[in-house]
């Protein structure tokens, strides 16, 4: 695994890898919506991503919604027959936020980025508790050096080889509105992100517990009137909570909403050395099911 420096600014998380050469490559596993509280989170898929980031040295990059957090007080959602056993307690968030730190703790050292979703927010609003610090904070003391993100953000990838820079733009959102749309799948909104996002070469969104990669390439012309093409990788990350099971019954069930995909999604960056000029290729993998 590679360790890169990293720096974390004005809501732009830059990753800088000094060791690019021949050879070199990197991993970046993309997911949201892990709703690891839930009693239906299939954790079982999830740990064994995350085994893989192990094998591969891969840095993970979640969008948010790490946890559901639907079962506290005040919360009309809440439900104590959806909450795991190990969870319940008079300190319901304390401990899910300690079930989670003891789950991901294995895996501290590959986590770069979480950021905040709905549910997240949810219950920094209503409670005045910041879940994802709280979770950051005891990956990092098992050895992690992650950081909490916003609801949206960029992660600038900085590949350094012999004294050249190249960069790889990410921006991240973990996505709005609501998530039926079972006709586009939410596909539209990359035309849309693509008109106000245009410095992205990667734009991640999660929320809608869909999957799917849309490339968009683009003409693009330098300020010395050079002429070239690129492209801007569009990704839904999945979710790692089953609500539709076996289609019996089930909130999701009672809304008519289809099955979800669940995993995630990985980008893989390897130095390309086949080309007039040397550079990093990424190449975008779901892995779903």
């Amino acid at each position: 695994m590679h360790t890169p420096r990293i720096e974390y600014k004005n809501n732009v998380l830059s990753v800088y890898f000094d060791d690019v050469k021949p050879g070199w490559e990197q991993w970046v596993q993309l997911t949201g919506d892990r709703h690891h509280d839930n009693k239906y989170c299939r954790r079982d898929i999830e740990e064994r991503h995350l085994e893989l980031a192990k094998e591969r040295g891969a840095l993970i990059v979640d969008v948010g919604d790490a946890f559901c957090a639907m079962q506290g007080k005040y919360d009309p959602r809440s439900d104590m027959s959806q909450i795991r056993p190990e969870d319940v307690s008079v300190n319901y968030l304390d401990t899910i936020v300690n079930h989670a730190i003891e789950f991901y703790s294995p895996y501290a050292k590959h986590f770069l980025l979480l950021g905040r979703g709905n549910h997240d927010q949810n219950i920094l609003n209503r409670h005045g508790t910041d879940l994802i610090s709280n979770l950051v904070h005891g990956i990092n003391t098992n050895g992690g050096n992650c950081r909490a993100g916003g609801y949206g953000g960029w992660i600038r990838m900085e590949f350094i080889r012999s004294g050249h820079y190249q960069r790889f733009n990410i921006k991240y959102h973990h996505g709005s509105a609501g998530g039926n749309s079972p006709v586009t799948r939410g596909v539209i909104q990359t035309n849309r992100q693509a008109v106000y996002l245009p410095d992205a070469d990667a734009v991640v969104n999660g929320h809608t517990h869909d999957s799917y990669y849309v490339p968009i390439a683009r003409e693009r012309i330098t300020h010395m009137g050079d002429i070239s093409r690129d492209i801007v990788h569009f990704i839904r990350t999945a979710t790692y909570k089953d609500e539709y099971r076996d289609g019996s019954t089930g909130w999701a069930v009672e809304k008519g909403h289809a099955p979800k995909p669940l995993g995630c999604a990985w980008i893989h960056f390897v130095y390309d050395s086949h080309r007039d000029c040397d550079y990093v290729k990424a190449s975008v993998i779901l892995d779903i099911e």
